[in-house]
């Protein structure tokens, strides 16, 4: 422990209070000697690295619980590692910096079940750059973090069955011994239906608005 102490530059109390709260594994024994690792070493900079950024011991230890609770990053990528989507590994500083003030509980909880975050060891993986890129510009832009993952909730509802009906229809209208060649091969196209009927739905959201805005004016 005096050892992990000097390492981190904390003292031995606090090794011991951070043991204590749960904030930091236990150690490996051999007869009465307690080892600390690399493991014990990356977790006490992490807690510094979190209460510089002005998180609370027990809001640390709520993070830390959920981490450990969660699905590891093979459970994460178990369908196969994604085929267009960059994962990102990330610390859970590095984390906390994307989204500031936002790394709750309840919003780790629902992106871990949502199966967008993973653990491995001490780093956390994002299954998409994309994802994490567009939820950080959004949770800068105002929206809480809580709303964004509601949204991506709602949206892989619809997402799961617009690729249901592509892959239906592609099957249906291409040789059997295709297999998925056709279906990668035409991915592009369903991907672009998708977007242009997005882009077109916004507009006429948005034209349906005007009217009402001017009455009220």
């Amino acid at each position: 422990m005096e050892e992990l102490a000097k390492a981190a530059g904390i003292t031995v109390r606090t090794v011991r209070f951070y043991r204590e709260r749960g904030l930091i594994p236990p150690p490996r024994r051999e007869g009465r000697i307690a080892w600390y690792d690399d493991h014990h070493l990356a977790r006490l900079r992490t807690i510094a690295a979190l209460l510089d950024r002005g998180h609370t011991l027990s809001g640390i230890a709520e993070l830390a619980e959920a981490f450990e609770n969660g699905r590891d990053v093979g459970e994460l990528l178990g369908i196969g590692e994604p085929t267009e989507e960059t994962p990102v590994r990330l610390t859970p500083e590095e984390l906390a910096d994307h989204f500031a003030g936002e790394v709750t509980p309840e919003n780790l909880a629902a992106a871990l079940d949502l199966g967008y975050l993973g653990t491995d060891g001490e780093e956390i993986v994002h299954v998409s750059r994309r994802l994490l890129d567009v939820s950080s510009a959004l949770v800068r832009e105002g929206i809480p973090l809580a709303a964004v993952l509601e949204a991506g909730q709602r949206v892989r509802e619809h997402a799961d069955a617009l690729a249901e009906l592509f892959i239906t229809i592609i099957r249906a209208h291409t040789p059997p011994d295709a297999g998925d060649v056709s279906i990668d091969r035409l991915r592009p196209l369903a991907k672009s239906v998708v977007e242009a009927e997005l882009s077109m739905a916004l507009d006429r959201r948005l034209a349906s608005e005007k009217p009402e805005e001017a009455e009220e004016a």
